[in-house]
């Protein structure tokens, strides 16, 4: 089992950048491929970007492609996502999740377990 917790998150203004960490306790998180969902205000959860075990291979959804980079460092049992030119509508909460079933996808029924999430808000 692990336990994942983020932090990062806050208000930054149209352009701006952020780095989200999300911490994670308990064994074995290098073995767990790892995801970034965020939930904008009225809408469904979004996938963002996933990550398998070791980190060497990545991927973003569209939306944020060129501006999102996933990482980890599993030394320091840390997910990473550095958000850059942030817009308003990458305001929401981001959730990161961690996965033992199906491989990395961007379906959340793949991810066993999630954090508690972060608001990050992109004002105009």
């Amino acid at each position: 089992q692990v336990q994942l917790g983020e932090s990062g998150g806050g208000l930054v203004q149209t352009g701006g950048s952020l780095r989200l960490s999300c911490a994670a306790s308990g064994r074995s998180f290098s073995s767990y491929y790892m995801g970034w969902f965020r939930r904008a205000p009225g809408k469904e959860r979004e996938f963002v970007a996933r990550i398998n075990s070791s980190g060497g291979s990545t991927y973003v959804a569209d939306s944020v492609k060129g501006r999102f980079t996933i990482s980890r460092d599993n030394a320091k049992n840390t997910l990473y996502l550095q958000m850059n030119s942030l817009k308003p509508d990458d305001t929401a909460v981001y959730y990161c999740a961690a996965g033992n079933l199906q491989g990395p996808t961007g379906w959340a029924r793949d991810y066993n377990y999630w954090g508690q999430g972060t608001q990050v808000t992109v004002s105009s």
